[in-house]
């Protein structure tokens, strides 16, 4: 269903990841070529990576359907109506905290935070915002969402924080840019590459 769903969302944002991609690429070596700075590609993947993802979050908090769903302003009651396993739970539960997973680790790494009271209140602000925003436009407000978005932005903390940890036990030849260009460049691979698989699946 996971794989389904991300599929389904960029089968439909392709287009506008197309073009903003294109935009951003273009003006990064144009700057490049008229400043002369030094070129870090996995900075740069992670910029372009961000912007992806705020793409992607844009379109599934705004365009998927929520026919089979209304609001609900009262804590846990809608994520405790879910069977444990099932496909609602999955997507709803599930869902809500891996879509907001990359909004913690992207955050945590752009603002280097060492606090997970930081990410928690950066998660509840735009949770929230993003609920009103579906409410004020004729979806629905959950509040179950903005807890289950905290908890994903909380995860995407203790991911870059581990990360964090692992750099710092690396040997000097390890810590160079050149090594985190290559890892970036083997995760875009296997991000791609898993994507095909799944297209190719017919999933």
């Amino acid at each position: 269903m996971i794989g389904t769903t991300i599929i389904n969302i960029f089968q439909n944002v392709w287009p506008m990841v197309f073009i903003f991609t294109t935009i951003i690429i273009s003006m990064r070596v144009t700057q490049l070529i008229k400043t002369h700075t030094t070129f870090y590609l996995y900075k740069d993947l992670m910029v372009l990576g961000f912007i992806v993802y705020i793409l992607c979050l844009f379109h599934v908090v705004t365009f998927q359907d929520v026919n089979w769903s209304t609001s609900n302003f009262i804590p846990f009651q809608e994520m405790f109506r879910y069977d444990f396993g099932t496909g609602l739970f999955m997507r709803n539960v599930i869902g809500n905290m891996l879509m907001f997973l990359p909004f913690g680790f992207f955050v945590s790494y752009f603002l280097d935070l060492n606090k997970v009271r930081t990410i928690m209140i950066l998660s509840l602000i735009t949770s929230t915002c993003i609920e009103t925003t579906q409410l004020v436009i004729g979806r629905v407000f959950d509040v179950d969402d903005i807890m289950l978005n905290i908890v994903g932005g909380m995860m995407g903390y203790f991911l870059y924080r581990v990360l964090v940890i692992i750099k710092d036990h690396l040997p000097p030849v390890l810590k160079k840019p050149l090594f985190y260009n290559i890892i970036m460049v083997i995760m875009l691979i296997l991000i791609l590459t898993y994507l095909y698989m799944i297209v190719e699946s017919g999933v």
